[in-house]
């Protein structure tokens, strides 16, 4: 209650003093000046009709097109995932230009913290200081046994190894079932977010979210207008503060557009195209 209080009175200026305003403009123009003064990856998503994941699920004879992502059917059937899961593993993917800048904004000391939904490994593909990520729905990159009595961690190239040998996991210690650390329908976020959570005004849309941490710190949040931007209720409150800014588009689009106001436009798209190099060329996309 106490969490959520501090948060309606921080983010939204209810029940308490009015938050500070740390930008001089609600706009990508605004947060270039503050940073100043400071100093696509092709995976497909879960809902679209006809492209998603959801709608391409028939094959796996599941009860209903979710049942894949919980834990309870996971732990009685696991093979409809591990097959998914060779089309979605991570290494047959590239970051996206939004990834390369969150990494140009750590390269430069200007990134406190990246919160993501996604479990792809791809920001820490791009270069991310893994202190700097919270994964909030967890993440490919480490796995576990699945019994509480035992919990033998696994490295993403071990699963990898045998989900492409169309293997189910299994625990070399106990012989448990063995699962990616992601978090199923079911399981509680990672200890990391909740540890971290007093520092966030939330995270939420289906993109990663920059920036940010203590609510002093202005945070831009992308994604479609129609999950950005939503008035609460009937009392008319947009879910951003006076510091934070929505950019009603795709990721990429927005980076270049901020990277351009700062300057930083063709070193941002040098950094792109060299990882990318390197990632063809077998050494940029590690275990």
């Amino acid at each position: 209650v106490e969490l959520l209080r501090t948060l309606l009175s921080r983010t939204l200026g209810l029940g308490g003093d009015k938050p500070e305003r740390v930008l001089d403009e609600l706009s990508l123009d605004g947060v270039s000046r503050f940073l100043r003064s400071e100093q696509s990856a092709g995976i497909p998503d879960f809902r679209s009709p006809g492209t998603g994941l959801y709608a391409n699920l028939q094959s796996y004879d599941l009860p209903y097109p979710e049942a894949i992502f919980e834990i309870s059917f996971f732990k009685q059937n696991p093979e409809p995932f591990f097959a998914l899961a060779r089309e979605l593993y991570p290494g047959q993917f590239k970051p996206t230009v939004c990834h390369y800048f969150m990494r140009l904004l750590q390269d430069k000391g200007l990134l406190l913290r990246c919160y993501t939904q996604n479990i792809d490994t791809l920001e820490r593909v791009a270069g991310l200081d893994p202190e700097r990520l919270v994964e909030a729905h967890g993440t490919f990159f480490t796995s576990h046994c699945l019994r509480p009595s035992c919990r033998q961690p696994y490295s993403l190239s071990w699963m990898k190894e045998r989900i492409f040998s169309s293997l189910v996991p299994k625990c070399e210690k106990c012989q448990g079932l063995v699962k990616p650390d992601i978090v199923f329908f079911g399981e509680s976020l990672p200890s990391r977010f909740f540890t971290l959570l007093q520092s966030v005004s939330g995270v939420g849309g289906p993109e990663p979210a920059l920036n940010s941490g203590d609510f002093g710190i202005p945070k831009v949040i992308s994604g479609p207008s129609g999950v950005l931007g939503t008035p609460l209720g009937d009392f008319g409150v947009s879910l951003f503060s006076c510091r934070d800014v929505a950019w009603l588009g795709d990721c990429d689009s927005g980076c270049l557009a901020l990277a351009e106001l700062l300057g930083w436009k063709e070193e941002l798209e040098e950094l792109v195209r060299r990882e990318h190099a390197a990632i063809d060329a077998g050494g940029g996309n590690k275990d």
